[in-house]
């Protein structure tokens, strides 16, 4: 039996989805609590009632956003046979970021939030870089478990591939929407696919 939220939070959450893509389109510093009162249509009371502050709503709207794209990938990992399959999952939908509703409006909060809070939110930073890290945690668990299986080469550095598929998918996502362009995205994903296909025996 499904546990029933409670007003106040059904209250925040509603403040978390209707605010999840503007802090992820106009960034922390971007987004006023004129956009927050206007989307939601609730008082700055209401919002100070629910968030300590407008960086708590931001914190909030990270882990959100972030939850999204993790579902699918979850999902995908589970219809996946091959450890190289579950691998190709992340180029698969990172590449579709533009093209797919799974992605709260504009792009990836994991970049999103690192470009923008690195030198100016401690707590935003250290939540991205929380999230970059266990991105890696979970692409070398898949690298070992390939490994394991007889997928992967025995002697694979599994720490520095993990690493740098993160920075082929995040670096193409930045380069993408700079320049508008799907097509130069879909370059850089075909060199995360060459990486993913030189581990395989």
């Amino acid at each position: 039996m499904e546990s029933k939220l409670s007003k106040a939070e059904k209250t925040r959450q509603f403040i978390i989805e209707t605010t999840a893509d503007i802090f992820n389109t106009k960034g922390y510093a971007g987004t006023s609590m004129s956009d927050i009162t206007d989307a939601t249509r609730l008082t700055k009371g209401s919002i100070y009632g629910n968030f300590e502050n407008k960086e708590d709503v931001a914190l909030a709207v990270f882990d959100h956003n972030h939850a999204r794209v993790r579902k699918v990938i979850q999902q995908r990992m589970q219809q996946a046979v091959t450890y190289h399959e579950k691998l190709m999952v992340y180029v698969q939908v990172y590449d579709h970021f533009t093209r797919l509703n799974y992605f709260p409006r504009g792009g990836c909060p994991i970049l999103n939030t690192s470009v923008e809070a690195d030198d100016t939110n401690s707590l935003l930073k250290e939540r991205a870089a929380k999230a970059v890290l266990e991105w890696k945690k979970n692409i070398q668990a898949l690298i070992q478990e390939g490994i394991a299986a007889k997928e992967f080469k025995y002697d694979v550095d599994d720490s520095r591939i993990a690493l740098s598929l993160i920075a082929l998918i995040e670096g193409g996502i930045m380069i993408a929407k700079v320049t508008d362009s799907q097509a130069n995205l879909n370059q850089v994903m075909k060199t995360a696919e060459l990486l993913i296909k030189m581990i395989r025996v």
